[in-house]
């Protein structure tokens, strides 16, 4: 059974996702939205975006882990070698889900057909890790919903889903 595979990001007006191995920023609003879309399915991540987590796997989540190391096995994740190793491991329902980083997103941004993409409107120029880019003319805007910054969420942004043109 082929799965249907999206990703989820949140990526800044100047393509930046992350700098030294963490976020851009704190936003609650796009961690509770990333909840809330994830919840219940598999996960794909990168070994140094799992690091990141404080607090170990996501949970109510499959979490797979792609890393080259075969000594790598933390606990409460499921490990994989390979991105078609970690799809075929996936065992939640539903869509199987990218989550970074960027060496991932890169690798698998052509095989995605939902891209879950909080747009942040800022920039960070010293950000370090960056989203590959995306025809436009290849995807589709299925739902627009814009934010003001808050007293909790310090950028504008925006939620916006993209499904991609099913190749000609």
């Amino acid at each position: 059974m082929k799965k249907n595979l999206s990703a989820i990001v949140v990526v800044a007006e100047n393509g930046a996702i992350g700098k030294n191995g963490d976020l851009l920023c704190h936003l609650p609003a796009d961690l509770k939205h990333f909840k809330n879309l994830t919840m219940g399915h598999s996960i794909v991540m990168g070994r140094k975006t799992f690091e990141s987590f404080p607090k170990g796997p996501l949970p109510g989540r499959q979490n797979i882990v792609v890393t080259r190391n075969r000594k790598y096995r933390p606990e409460g994740v499921t490990v994989a070698h390979t991105i078609d190793a970690a799809l075929r491991k996936a065992e939640m329902p539903g869509e199987v889900f990218i989550i970074g980083g960027a060496q991932l997103y890169a690798a698998t941004i052509d095989r995605v057909s939902t891209l879950y993409l909080t747009r942040l409107h800022a920039t960070f120029p010293d950000a370090d890790a960056f989203f590959p880019t995306i025809d436009p003319e290849q995807w589709q805007v299925l739902e627009q919903e814009a934010h003001q910054a808050d007293d909790r969420n310090p950028y504008d942004y925006t939620f916006i889903t993209l499904k991609k043109i099913t190749d000609q």
